[in-house]
């Protein structure tokens, strides 16, 4: 069965599902909405996703929406094929949630000021309030002090092995030190610099980059 993704290809969250199914070996579809359309608004979409965002999933006759509760399915659903994303422990799975906390509560929000001030707006001809995109960047690099402790410990944030609590961090970032200049938030951290090359070099992350670069709408391994 073939999953399918409702969502577009540039946008954060639906990435983040594609690379851990990539990471999965796990073969999908991108079933095309249009965010600056405002499909993801229409009746028909909200009766799939109440709350009007990307992505959901169907797979067979089961569906999900929210990008990381999707990546923990499917990282359990496929536990014994591909990286184990979930932690192998009791307490590295413990972890592994914890991160996944960290990075929707407390990186996340700071992250989404930047992006849609600097990027999106300037994107659509309009212009993005940058000194609420400064302030959120010297709060983001606050957290990022964080970060570079936790990696002077260990090779990945929740231990030795890669796993969804760095997975559901590179699409949001990217955007940050791509195409916001604000690249100097992980460049000046030994440990997150080193992190973040690491993670972003994987071969799963870079086919998910051509996907968007292609715009293809399938995908199979």
């Amino acid at each position: 069965m073939v999953v399918q993704i409702y969502g577009m290809t540039p946008a954060v969250c639906p990435q983040r599902v594609m690379h851990c199914l990539i990471e999965k070996g796990v073969e999908f579809e991108i079933i095309h909405v249009n965010l600056e359309k405002g499909e993801q608004k229409t009746p028909e979409y909200m009766t799939k996703q109440p709350f009007g965002q990307v992505p959901y999933i169907v797979d067979g006759d089961f569906e999900l929406f929210e990008s990381r509760a999707i990546v923990r399915y499917y990282a359990d659903k496929y536990a014994g094929r591909g990286p184990n994303l979930l932690g192998r422990t009791l307490e590295e799975k413990a972890r592994v949630d914890m991160w996944l906390d960290v990075e929707a509560i407390n990186l996340n929000p700071l992250v989404f000021p930047i992006v849609f001030n600097l990027f999106v707006l300037p994107g659509q001809g309009l212009t993005g309030n940058k000194a609420e995109a400064q302030a959120a960047a010297e709060k983001l690099d606050k957290v990022l002090e964080v970060y570079e402790r936790q990696l002077s410990k260990a090779k990945y944030l929740a231990g030795d092995e890669f796993t969804l609590a760095d997975l559901t961090h590179i699409p949001a970032l990217r955007y940050v030190v791509e195409n916001c200049g604000m690249g100097h938030l992980i460049s000046s951290k030994k440990h997150v610099k080193a992190w973040w090359a690491d993670i972003t070099s994987r071969p799963a992350w870079k086919k998910v980059m051509g996907i968007v670069e292609s715009r293809a709408l399938k995908y199979s391994p």
